[in-house]
């Protein structure tokens, strides 16, 4: 049995990811989505081709990936792709939001991210893929959104070195660098402060960001980047030092921008 595996299904890009490839692959046996909240799984799965199976869970709690796991081993299943999609932000200043909430988000988007990875591993094969789902905002520090930028810079480098290790096997990894994406991020990212307006000029839709990365994991490129303005932002923080980005990016802050 060949089937892929979305982590943060439910909603936005892993939503997008799920309806794509339930459109392009031909090969696939079963999807299996996973995130919290199953009434929106379960709106998913009717819209899909594809048999799909749901996995009611939070990656953070403990024992719950190893369900994934000994379904797996319980089928005999290969799992052909892992999308892991499952994370979030807060934005504000560290010291003023809530530990408990900042810590979170260092459990989901690196914990649980890097130990499901190494529990799906054994169950890939010859040109399985993993695509990781981290962000534009991994390419430098950024006050204001620390936190979540410290754990998306972890899943890009975690993720590159990962797939210079398994690409010997056949395996190929995509680390999923957008910047903002028209989804219900926002909506919980803001609510302790605010990006900056510029940022959303770069604005995409999950449908493009998921395409690009579909493409670019075809590819066996180890980063994909959507839209010609993070491209050129992603150029310039490896051109300029930081720090001088960082001057600019408070500037901008205090302006409004």
């Amino acid at each position: 049995m060949n089937v892929i595996v979305i982590t943060g299904a439910s909603s936005g890009i892993g939503m997008e990811f799920a309806l794509q490839m339930d459109e392009y692959f031909s090969n696939i046996d079963e999807f299996w989505l996973v995130a919290r909240n199953r009434e929106k799984l379960e709106e998913l799965k009717k819209t899909l081709r594809h048999s799909a199976r749901i996995f009611t869970m939070d990656i953070t709690r403990e024992g719950q990936a190893e369900r994934l796991e000994d379904a797996l081993a319980d089928k005999g299943a290969v799992v052909r792709m892992l999308v892991n999609c499952a994370g979030y932000g807060l934005m504000g200043d560290f010291s003023s939001g809530a530990l408990a909430a900042e810590l979170g988000m260092i459990r989901l988007n690196c914990e649980a991210l890097t130990g499901l990875t190494h529990r799906m591993l054994p169950f890939m094969r010859r040109g399985s893929r993993i695509l990781q789902m981290a962000s534009s905002a991994a390419f430098l520090p950024q006050p204001g959104f620390a936190v979540y930028a410290a754990t998306k810079s972890y899943v890009l480098s975690f993720s590159r070195a990962l797939g210079e290790e398994v690409k010997g096997r056949g395996i190929y990894v995509t680390s999923v660098c957008p910047g903002p994406v028209d989804t219900p991020f926002f909506e919980i990212a803001e609510r302790g402060g605010s990006t900056l307006h510029l940022k959303k000029y770069t604005m995409v839709s999950a449908e493009r960001v998921v395409k690009k990365a579909l493409r670019d994991s075809c590819r066996r490129r180890s980063v994909s980047v959507c839209s010609l303005p993070i491209q050129s932002f992603g150029v310039m923080c490896k051109c300029v030092p930081h720090g001088m980005v960082l001057r600019c990016m408070e500037g901008m802050r205090r302006r409004g921008w």
